[in-house]
């Protein structure tokens, strides 16, 4: 059987379409803001062989790691109507509040199943030692509950036991628990349309057409190296800190290119620190594969073709690769945005128009948690802030959006309220917060959270010791600030990564990054 072109084409929308649906069934019958209001998850399809071959629009974070934790899964013997779930950053993962359920599609009759649908999903709390499981921790136990490969569904019913013994360890279990029967639909859902799809066009076209996908996107991939210049190609940034006591923290990286291979290496990157902000090696291999997909004007679907041309290189026990029990929390969401950064840095000599200046390099982490005075109830709440992205040849950057390694939306200011004892009284654009060029950054944000009730705050952010850099003679966009109002008047400026109480009447405001100017101009430099 020889594949179409037209079917491709066919094949490539209705599988990507499928892990659309799983996403929008997540969201729609998900408990916490995080999920149904930011959209804090993703969903994928695998072969029988547990290969990437079709992903929704989602999270690049959680996409680019999660054929790993999928690869781990697949070592737990899955029988029809079974569910895996598992976090373990140190197995696939991320950090430990993104959880992932891995399910079979059994469509053949053989023992082994035809299929793998999964989604991961950021919940709000997943225990640990601040509200929100996103602390200035020093070891991974501190981060929150750590969940092996176990069969949370086993041939279609929940297990209990599983299910208490994770719903025990969270301060909000009614919504964790309605959050994983979220996770549980919407694998249901995926297996269902690949059922649905086998059935109209019969296993083999459907296994044909997911193995030339592959092949297409790694075509595709390998022209788009082959198109520049062979060569070695370095870059180096830095963290800001890691929250406890180590501040400026290198991030390396050898960008080697041959023909139509490409080898990253890591390797001279700083040794992991005793703070959050060390990286797992799924975390460097999303962030790069992600960069590559930004070099490719195509539509091409993203799937394990993608990652064949590519190879990547770490040392263990360092910020790229950390080692276990290293504390990992803000890797996740830091570390990536700054491997990002070195990546396209490494890029911007030769390829100066296609590589915009840096965009604010933080997800602004903020989660907060208490007792709820109106139902005596602990409650966690968590999101991440936008702010500027980088200014590039073809026009200035854009305002106040999640770049990068973060694709959610925000938490709107009603949903926020409505759930959580805290009132926003300012959400705006930080005017000025762009660095300046031809073509300048984009603005950062301005959000300034009061709170109702007495709770706990934690902070991991970036950007507010190093400045987002500019490129072509572009000035770098401003960094971000922390503040604390509090309710007799006093200003307290945090540091980047935070832990503090709030009393009610206090007011956290967060400040965040502008991107990087692109282009010489002349002009005022950031002030911020």
């Amino acid at each position: 059987m020889k594949a179409h072109p037209v079917l491709l084409e066919v094949f490539k929308n209705r599988l990507s379409s499928i892990a659309e649906e799983m996403g929008v069934t997540l969201q729609r019958t998900a408990f916490s803001a995080n999920i149904k209001e930011r959209r804090d998850y993703s969903c994928a399809l695998f072969d029988r062989q547990g290969e990437l071959v079709a992903q929704a629009a989602h999270i690049p974070v959680h996409l680019g790691s999660m054929p790993l934790s999928v690869k781990v899964a697949l070592e737990t013997r899955m029988h029809e109507g079974d569910m895996v779930i598992l976090n373990n950053p140190f197995q696939g993962g991320t950090h430990l509040p993104d959880i992932t359920l891995v399910a079979p599609v059994f469509i053949s009759g053989r023992e082994e199943p035809d299929f793998y649908v999964a989604n991961r999903a950021h919940h709000a709390d997943i225990g640990g030692v601040a509200p929100g499981s996103m602390p200035l921790s020093s070891s991974l136990f501190q981060e929150g509950l750590i969940i092996p490969p176990l069969k949370l569904v086993e041939r279609g019913d929940t297990d209990e036991k599983v299910m208490t013994l994770i719903l025990s360890n969270v301060r909000t279990p009614k919504e964790r628990e309605g959050d994983f029967a979220a996770q549980i639909m919407a694998n249901i859902t995926g297996i269902r349309r690949l059922q649905s799809l086998v059935k109209t066009y019969t296993l083999d076209k459907v296994h044909l057409y997911c193995r030339e996908l592959v092949n297409y996107t790694e075509r595709i991939i390998r022209e788009t190296i082959k198109s520049i210049p062979d060569g070695t190609y370095t870059f180096q940034e830095f963290m800001d800190d890691d929250g406890l006591e180590t501040l400026y923290i290198p991030i390396k990286v050898a960008l080697h290119i041959k023909g139509d291979q490409a080898v990253l290496d890591f390797s001279s990157s700083s040794p992991q620190v005793r703070g959050s902000v060390n990286s797992v090696y799924a975390i460097t291999l999303s962030a790069v594969l992600y960069t590559f997909r930004c070099l490719i004007k195509e539509d091409v679907p993203m799937n394990a073709g993608f990652m064949r041309p590519l190879k990547v290189i770490t040392s263990p026990y360092t910020v790229a690769d950390a080692g276990f029990p290293a504390a990992v929390a803000g890797g996740n969401v830091e570390t990536s945005q700054r491997i990002v950064d070195v990546v396209l840095g490494a890029f911007s000599s030769i390829l100066p128009h296609k590589i915009p200046a840096a965009s604010q390099g933080t997800m602004n982490n903020v989660a907060m948690g208490g007792i709820h005075p109106n139902t005596g109830e602990p409650f966690a709440y968590y999101e991440t802030l936008g702010g500027g992205t980088g200014g590039w040849s073809g026009g200035r950057g854009n305002n106040a959006v999640h770049s990068h390694m973060t694709n959610t939306l925000n938490t709107p200011i009603e949903a926020l309220e409505f759930a959580y004892p805290a009132r926003v009284t300012l959400y705006s654009i930080r005017r000025g917060s762009g660095g300046e060029g031809t073509h300048p950054g984009g603005e950062g944000l301005i959000r300034e959270i009061e709170a109702l009730a007495e709770m706990e705050v934690t902070v991991l952010s970036e950007r507010r010791r190093t400045s987002p850099y500019g490129l072509q003679g572009g000035q770098p966009g401003c960094r971000g600030k922390n503040l604390i109002i509090r309710t007799e008047g006093a200003v307290d400026e945090m540091p980047g990564k935070f832990h503090a109480i709030l009393h009610p009447g206090d007011k956290l405001r967060i400040e965040t990054p502008g991107g990087g100017g692109w282009g010489r101009r002349n002009g005022q430099k950031c002030s911020g």
